[in-house]
């Protein structure tokens, strides 16, 4: 199992390109404050070489299904960040944004990218939104693509259908291309549909309740056709309900077993997202490649997650078992050996020779009655002044 899904192999080592030099993650990471200040330009510079190597191989180990979710999800910090976002919608409320691309039925996160702020240079081509469901979806084909209002728009289905790919998303109603007519409230009656139609999309007015309704763009639907369940539902609506909360999932499976630790450097609050990213990402290939594996228990993640530390551990632990083979490792290891074996000596043989409190020596009878915290080194009997030997030593020998 460690061969497959190993972290090691995920994370492992990476190329800075800026000076030629194979840098670990962890020096990437835990940038000097001299690095810090020079990352003024591009804030995710810090961190961007480790986090494209480990982005660029999620689509590699897995093809999502038909419906892909496409979101945005808080990882909470709330220490010093120069992008650091404030959502109150989020349980976090503060933390880095992340835009995310995921299988909408196994929450398996194919696509991930960090907001870094509003561009400086302003003279961004596309819509915000438009660009990141693009930049997430590079490489599907044939998919649908679900996402809510902040995402959806007439420009964006366009765009997917010369991917071959269709969109489901709700839309708001301060959209231009929208029709008047189902943006009307007035005198709609409850759970009542108003459709609207063009030769490659499908629009969907929904009234829950009186004075309010619900907008649904589609690419993919191209029929009216309404449930027959009491709130007679559009079958648009029942679809995106089902396939609107891969991400949302993500966030929820990744919250309830994490490895993130308290810390004030947001790179490190950011690579233990990734720990666990990668951990959720394992386990739905494991699921997948061996569906009997534990098929009748509830909390399969959790043994599974158990297992992977022990793989992972595991070669470490054969490591320290066996001494090093060359003369000159083998030295600097019993160098560094002996000063703690020596410590080990004297603590010992301090705890032999002073108890922990005052007893009666062994010798003396108890008319005597005489109290002692010398103990024997050989026997460890109670000793007094009088049945102790002492030797003599100079100065220099004391000391040593």
């Amino acid at each position: 199992m460690a061969k497959q899904f190993s972290l090691q192999e995920t994370l492992g080592y990476v190329l800075d390109s800026s000076d030629g030099e194979d840098k670990h993650w962890l020096d990437i990471i835990t940038p000097s404050r001299k690095e810090i200040k020079a990352s003024t330009a591009d804030d995710h510079r810090i961190t961007r070489p480790v986090w494209n190597k480990w982005v660029e191989r999620l689509p590699m180990m897995y093809n999502p299904g038909p419906n892909v979710t496409v979101d945005e999800f808080l990882v909470p910090f709330r220490g010093h960040c120069p992008f650091r976002q404030y959502m109150p919608s989020k349980p976090a409320k503060y933390g880095i944004k992340i835009w995310a691309a995921c299988d909408s039925k196994t929450s398996y996160a194919w696509q991930m990218q960090v907001y870094t702020g509003k561009s400086v240079s302003g003279n961004q081509k596309k819509d915000p939104g438009t660009r990141v469901v693009l930049d997430v979806t590079e490489g599907l084909r044939g998919h649908t693509i679900f996402c809510d209002h902040s995402f959806t728009s007439h420009a964006l289905s366009q765009e997917l259908l010369k991917r071959r790919l269709t969109m489901v998303g709700i839309t708001g109603k301060n959209k231009p291309e929208l029709p008047p007519a189902l943006l009307v409230t007035k005198g709609r009656a409850c759970f009542s549909s108003m459709f609207a139609f063009t030769e490659t999309q499908s629009l969907v007015s929904y009234c829950p309740k009186k004075g309010e309704t619900v907008l649904l763009l589609s690419t993919l639907h191209r029929d009216a056709s309404v449930s027959s369940r009491d709130d007679k539902k559009p079958t648009i609506i029942l679809d995106y309900n089902k396939s609107k909360g891969g991400v949302d999932n993500l966030y929820k499976m990744v919250a309830t077993h994490t490895c993130k630790r308290k810390t004030a450097r947001w790179p490190m609050a950011l690579f233990f997202n990734m720990l666990d990213v990668s951990a959720l990402n394992s386990y739905v290939l494991w699921c997948d490649t061996r569906p009997e594996w534990h098929s009748g228990k509830s909390f399969r993640r959790r043994l599974f997650l158990e297992e992977l530390g022990k793989a992972l551990v595991a070669p470490l632990m054969e490591n320290r078992q066996h001494p090093p083979c060359t003369p000159a490792s083998l030295g600097v290891l019993n160098k560094a050996r002996r000063p703690l074996e020596v410590e080990n000596e004297a603590s010992t043989s301090h705890t032999e020779a002073t108890p922990r409190k005052k007893m009666r020596c062994f010798f003396c009878s108890r008319e005597k009655d005489r109290k002692t915290t010398v103990m024997c080194r050989t026997c460890t009997n109670p000793i007094c002044r009088s049945h102790a030997v002492y030797h003599a030593y100079c100065l220099q020998c004391a000391d040593s």
